[in-house]
């Protein structure tokens, strides 16, 4: 069995092409049906405003599976301390045996959550996109815009944080890495004149309606990922010409679709899966309008350990 912390790790992977390809063939995988995906294991300790996640997937014939715990701790940021931790456990899928453990500390999921995001607005969003609204400040929203930058052509970031003193700091931080960023003091202005938008908050209440939306806009929903949270407003799903989420079961429990309350929705649902999968089109026009719920999924977390392991033997 090998051990790897954070650093060995975060040296080996990074939010690049390689790593893009390899989490896009897990969602393909699911899309076709390849997948053994039990349901995600939440448990939320709210004391300390703060949620433990169990997600697993095997992918049909790949050599191993992962196991990932991942607790989200929200207030640490005012300790000093990372919102996200975690590890992942590693399984052999021939022999049930430990194969490694990866101490990340949540470095691979916050590299597969960016480079999901990524994968959306490659398929959905605009191919002349180069404006970005994003809805939150911390580290997630920069790795975004990372991500983003594989697959479109982004110059120009719009950013609103309920903090602005945070909104100021990640902008001189995008600043710093060639971009052009605006600060806003409301959700509107910032996604005026956006062609991608991409929330990033713990938000337990809708930050985005659909008067927000400027036509042709691509939104990546990215925060809610637990019964307590949500970030679109009903209007927003129904305003959207697709809908799509990781998976409809999740979203209904964990996502964006929780805001229909269990009514059936009034539009139809795609998964990211089958979109990458089939080919679908769901843009038919600059005009489209398209929303991706990513509530983060096992097969996600399988797809950017297995890819971990082959880039750290590698090493």
């Amino acid at each position: 069995m090998q051990l790897y912390h954070r650093d060995a790790i975060a040296a080996a992977v990074h939010i690049d092409r390689d790593a893009l390809a390899a989490v896009e063939a897990g969602f393909a995988a699911l899309g076709r049906g390849e997948v053994v995906q039990p349901p995600i294991l939440s448990m939320a300790i709210e004391e300390s405003n703060g949620e433990v996640d169990v997600k697993t997937a095997h992918i049909r014939g790949a050599e191993r599976f992962a196991i990932k715990v991942s607790p989200g701790f929200f207030d640490n940021p005012t300790l000093g301390l990372p919102s996200l931790n975690g590890l992942m456990m590693v399984f052999s899928a021939k022999t049930g045996l430990v194969d490694a453990v990866l101490f990340d500390e949540g470095y691979l999921t916050l590299v597969r959550t960016a480079l999901a995001g990524a994968i959306a607005a490659r398929h959905l969003a605009r191919e002349n996109s180069r404006r970005v609204a994003v809805l939150g400040a911390g580290e997630q929203a920069e790795r975004q815009v990372e991500a983003l930058r594989l697959v479109r052509d982004i110059d120009t970031v719009d950013v609103w944080a309920r903090r602005r003193e945070a909104a100021e700091a990640y902008a001189e931080t995008m600043r710093g890495r060639g971009l052009a960023v605006h600060v806003h003091d409301s959700v509107h202005a910032a996604c005026e004149r956006a062609d991608i938008i991409v929330t990033t908050t713990p938000s337990r209440e809708p930050i985005l309606r659909a008067r927000d939306l400027p036509e042709g806009v691509h939104v990546t929903a990215m925060g809610s990922d637990s019964p307590e949270k949500r970030e679109l407003d009903e209007s927003v799903l129904i305003r959207a010409d697709a809908f799509v989420c990781d998976t409809r079961a999740q979203s209904e429990s964990n996502g964006e679709l929780k805001a229909l309350g269990g009514r059936e929705a009034p539009f139809k649902v795609h998964e990211l899966g089958r979109v990458i999968a089939e080919g679908q089109k769901l843009r038919l026009s600059d005009a489209t309008i398209t929303v991706c719920d990513l509530t983060g999924t096992g097969v996600q977390d399988t797809a950017i350990a297995g890819f971990a392991l082959t880039r750290l033997a590698a090493d």
